[in-house]
C-alpha cells in the first residue's frame, strides 16, 4: 500500500536530474556485519562470564540469541530500536539470575564498544572522500553503529539511526528526513544499500533513486528495479560519474 506523500516512482524528469546527494547504509555496505556482531556477542559474552557470572551459568550465546527472539514481538518499539532490544534482553536475565542490574549499563557499554570496532571495506574510505568532493553525503542505519566512535562521522553531512529517529528502514520518513536534513528532494538523491528490500525498494518508494550493494551475486525479485546493481563501492563512484552530473556540496 502507498503511503500518504510518498512518492512511489520517479518521472523520467526525476531520473535525468542531476544527483546532489548521496545517502549510505552502513552495516554490510561499508563494513560487513557478520564477523562484528559475532565478535561483539562473544566479548559481552566474556565480559559478563567475569562480572555476572550466574548468567552465563545459565545461558549461552545462543540462548541470548533466542531470548532476543522471543522479545523482539513483545513491543513495537524494538522494530526500530535494537538497543533498547538487547537492553530488554539483559534485563530479563539478569532479573531470573539474581544479578544486580546496575551492571546492565556497563554490559551495553562492552558490547557498544566492541560494535564499533569495525573492519571497513577496503574501498569505503577511499569512496566516501572522492564522493564527498562533489556531493552531499549522508547516511541511514537500523543499527546504532556510532559514526564519531568508528572515526566515519566527519564524512556526512547527516547521520540518521533508526533507534534515535523513531522508525527504521523501509519506513519512507526516515528516508525524506535525510533528504531535508540535506537539503535535496529525493529525486536528487540516490541511496545505495546492500538489503534490496529494506533499502533498496524502501529508498524507491521515498522517491530517491537507488543503488544496490550486490557483493555475493544475489537476486533481486522480479518486479524490483534498481537504477544500478554494483558488486562493490568503486563501481558505485564509477557510476555516478558515469551518469550523472556532479555537483558542489
Amino acid at each position: 500500500m502507498q503511503q500518504q506523500g510518498v512518492n512511489m516512482g520517479i518521472n523520467r524528469a526525476h531520473k535525468t536530474a542531476p544527483v546532489r546527494a548521496v545517502i549510505f547504509d552502513l552495516d554490510d555496505t561499508l563494513w560487513p556485519l557478520l564477523p562484528l556482531i559475532t565478535r561483539a556477542e562473544q566479548t559481552l559474552f566474556d565480559w559478563l562470564q567475569q562480572h555476572v557470572p550466574a548468567v552465563t551459568r545459565q545461558h549461552s550465546i545462543q540462548s541470548l540469541r533466542a531470548v532476543r527472539a522471543e522479545l523482539l514481538p513483545t513491543n513495537a518499539r524494538f522494530e526500530y530500536d535494537l538497543w533498547a532490544l538487547r537492553k530488554a534482553v539483559l534485563t530479563r536475565v539478569f532479573t531470573l539470575a539474581g544479578e544486580d542490574l546496575t551492571m546492565i549499563d556497563p554490559a551495553m557499554q562492552i558490547f557498544s564498544h566492541a560494535r564499533n570496532q569495525v573492519s571497513l571495506f577496503p574501498d569505503a574510505l577511499p569512496v566516501l572522500t572522492q564522493l564527498g568532493k562533489n556531493f552531499r553525503l549522508g547516511s541511514i542505519s537500523n543499527g546504532f553503529a556510532d559514526l564519531a566512535a568508528i572515526g566515519l562521522a566527519e564524512h556526512f553531512g547527516v547521520s540518521l539511526a533508526a533507534h534515535q529517529f523513531g522508525c527504521a528502514k523501509p519506513d519512507a520518513r526516515i528516508f525524506l528526513a535525510a533528504c531535508a536534513a540535506l537539503e535535496v528532494e529525493p529525486h536528487q538523491a540516490v541511496y545505495v544499500g546492500d538489503d534490496v528490500l529494506i533499502d533498496v525498494q524502501g529508498a524507491q518508494q521515498a522517491g530517491l533513486r537507488t543503488v544496490w550493494i550486490n557483493r555475493s551475486g544475489k537476486v533481486a525479485p522480479p518486479d524490483l528495479q534498481p537504477d544500478a546493481e554494483c558488486r562493490d563501492l568503486s563501481a558505485v563512484l564509477h557510476w555516478l560519474h558515469q551518469h550523472h552530473t556532479t555537483t558542489s556540496p
